[in-house]
């Protein structure tokens, strides 16, 4: 009974280690490649030719928003810090150079001025007693320490009163019109700019200190349109050439720009700004505002291809390259500006200049090399 019983375990083992060292199936690899026969051929109506570098006129469609140069955003202040008191300002509202945005209060602004005629007043002071020891000393009449102490006196008070009188100036406060009967606790705050209002920052009643942006103004002269190329497009934008731009909201309507400026890096997206200036600036313009445009590229010298030799399977593009009399494979590209029935192709990987490719009636080729896959 024990025999019978080590033979059946001996045998359960046996079988289990077989099946475990049986090898496991790969898995089933995409067919990229096939052969064709003359009747495939024949019947699928396929023409080859080489991939050329042609010379190509187009315009290459991108999107952008307009956009504020920053010498053109103005963030207006209060030095001094305080609190508001009226305001008038909302987003969207224009605004003309010089005129009153705001008004602030504080007591620090009492006490400065305040601080400036109290110093102003024992300048005057100082300023006669310096001339009056001067005088004495010339005439031997007393030391000459005493002088010394007069002279400096008097230029250090001319020093208090100047940084005083420029912090009035900072704020709008004209030092030589200031008295002691228009001391006032309210400060007006003017716009540096002709232009509208972009950001307001405050309320009425809030302090704001002296680093804090109360509003945020933006003058429109100089708005331009700001493009977004990829880099694979980049070396074709130059300055000088004209672009075409149309609004979301105006899609019929085209506006001229020029190229003004290529930014020189690329960003994360791979991709880089392409400033433009407006020909005439429309009046409806805003900072933000999405665009597409057209940019007019002349005579590129790229690989090109016909149209129809692109081939579009899934979210990829290839060409079918023949790398022997009948046998034809996937090659992977990219397309770029188009001109009529022609197409610029990039690859990353390969050379394309001077493949033999399938330049028409690539799609059976294609649907047969699928089939063979699957087939598989």
């Amino acid at each position: 009974m024990r025999l019978f019983i080590c033979i059946m375990m001996t045998g359960f083992i046996l079988s289990c280690s077989s099946k475990q060292s049986e090898p496991a199936a790969s898995p089933v690899e995409p067919v990229n490649s096939i052969t064709l026969t003359d009747a495939q051929l024949k019947n699928a109506g396929v023409e080859t030719g080489k991939v050329e570098r042609l010379l190509l006129n187009s315009e290459l469609v991108v999107n952008g928003m307009v956009d504020v140069p920053p010498q053109n955003i103005v963030s207006v202040s209060f030095p001094l810090g305080g609190y508001l008191r009226t305001t008038r300002l909302l987003p969207g509202m224009h605004v003309n150079k010089g005129e009153v945005i705001a008004v602030m209060e504080d007591q620090a602004l009492v006490q400065l001025q305040q601080d400036y005629l109290i110093a102003q007043a024992r300048l005057q002071y100082l300023s006669k007693d310096f001339e009056r020891q001067k005088m004495l000393n010339e005439n031997n009449v007393n030391a000459d320490k005493v002088y010394q102490q007069a002279e400096a006196d008097y230029k250090s008070q001319k020093v208090l009163v100047r940084g005083y009188s420029e912090k009035l100036r900072l704020l709008h406060i004209n030092p030589d019109r200031l008295n002691e009967q228009n001391i006032s606790r309210s400060v007006p705050v003017y716009s540096p700019i002709n232009g509208f209002v972009s950001k307001v920052n405050v309320n009425i009643g809030k302090y704001v200190n002296p680093s804090d942006v109360l509003f945020e103004l933006i003058n429109p002269d100089d708005m331009h349109a700001a493009l977004t190329v990829f880099e694979k497009d980049i070396a074709k934008v130059k300055p000088k050439q004209q672009v075409l731009v149309t609004f979301v909201d105006e899609p019929g309507t085209d506006y001229a720009c020029e190229v003004l400026l290529v930014t020189k890096n690329v960003d994360e997206n791979r991709s880089a700004l392409v400033h433009c200036h407006f020909e005439k600036q429309p009046e409806r313009l805003l900072p933000g505002m999405f665009l597409n445009a057209r940019i007019r590229v002349s005579n590129v010298a790229t690989l090109a291809v016909p149209e129809e030799a692109v081939l579009r399977y899934g979210n990829t593009q290839y060409l079918l390259e023949q790398t022997a009399t009948k046998t034809f494979s996937l090659v992977e590209v990219q397309t770029g500006i188009r001109d009529g029935k022609l197409v610029e192709v990039i690859s990353k990987t390969v050379n394309l200049e001077g493949m033999v490719i399938i330049t028409r009636n690539p799609y059976p080729v294609l649907s047969a090399m699928k089939n063979t896959a699957e087939e598989e």
